[in-house]
């Protein structure tokens, strides 16, 4: 009998590529991580840290340093390269686009047939780089896209209604970037929507402003940033959810970066939407019955996101 163990690459051991790799040591998503990055050293401690939590856990995975070459026999390999530039997001897509351009070629000269998820920042357009670069299906290349977005509305939604944010189902959607926007007028509390809820209840959810929630859920990670120059923590745990749904075959309805084929009246583009995610990555993108204001907003932020692409070459 052939059990098979599962194998995760992740390209980048910085802040992402590392917390990224300790989410799915705790939760015990699989049984071996490779780390590749060009600063080898720091990748070697990563790993070492990593393992020497090893004593303490109830399932044991191995975390080692290879190059790409080693990444061939991957279940996923994760993209966390790069970094947020003060240039502005522009300088920070050509630094991200410059460098998968020489990963993804290299991964791929490997045989890599596996699935690819994709954090490195803008993440919609690197994922569509990233896609047409591996020749790979468009449902098994997968950005992080509104997943961690996503996660912060709930929260505030909850925090405002003093509701646990599990029974929250509310999505942002479009570009990962400032031009997101939350889809309220589909949201559900309990599975009921929020908007009959603020007429049934208005002395709990009368006050509740769509457009500010929506911008303080788009703005959240800069306050992250600015104030420790760094995301990790939300964003591993964004990652590890995708990637345990996979192994899983869980048909999770959840945000991510899918591309586009006339979902919502758009094609040829990867953004933030919901999606049912199994064994074979992006099984197909559920469409939301957004408000016609909210459709104004979509396009716009796919907008950008083309706009940004055609910026590159992409």
């Amino acid at each position: 009998m052939n059990i098979n163990t599962r194998k995760i690459g992740i390209i980048g051991a910085g802040h992402v590529g590392s917390h990224c790799a300790f989410s799915m040591l705790l939760q015990g998503t699989c049984d071996e991580i490779v780390l590749v990055d060009v600063d080898k050293a720091k990748a070697v401690s990563q790993a070492a840290d990593c393992m020497d939590t090893g004593i303490f856990l109830p399932h044991r995975t191995t975390v080692r340093v290879g190059e790409i070459s080693d990444l061939k026999d991957m279940d996923m390999v994760i993209i966390s390269v790069g970094k947020i530039l003060d240039e502005g997001r522009l300088q920070e897509l050509k630094l991200s686009v410059s460098i998968v351009s020489e990963v993804i070629p290299e991964l791929m000269k490997t045989g890599f047939d596996g699935l690819i998820l994709v954090i490195t920042n803008p993440v919609d357009i690197v994922t569509y780089y990233v896609q047409k670069l591996s020749g790979l299906p468009t449902h098994r290349v997968i950005g992080t896209g509104t997943g961690l977005d996503s996660a912060r509305l709930k929260k505030i939604i909850s925090e405002k209604i003093n509701i646990d944010p599990h029974s929250v189902e509310a999505y942002m959607i479009g570009e990962h970037g400032d031009s997101q926007f939350a889809a309220l007028s589909s949201a559900t509390i309990g599975g009921k929507l929020m908007t009959q809820l603020m007429k049934e209840k208005p002395e709990i959810y009368g006050s509740l402003n769509f457009e500010e929630i929506s911008e303080r859920a788009a703005m959240a990670g800069w306050e992250v940033y600015n104030g420790k120059k760094s995301t990790e923590f939300g964003i591993a745990c964004t990652l590890t959810r995708l990637v345990n749904a996979i192994y899983h075959d869980e048909k999770k309805i959840l945000p991510c970066s899918a591309f586009l084929n006339g979902e919502y009246g758009h094609s040829g583009v990867y953004a933030g939407v919901p999606a049912v995610i199994g064994k074979n990555g992006i099984e197909y993108i559920v469409e939301l019955p957004i408000s016609d204001d909210e459709k104004i907003k979509l396009d716009r932020t796919i907008g950008i996101i083309k706009n940004y692409a055609e910026s590159t070459g992409v």
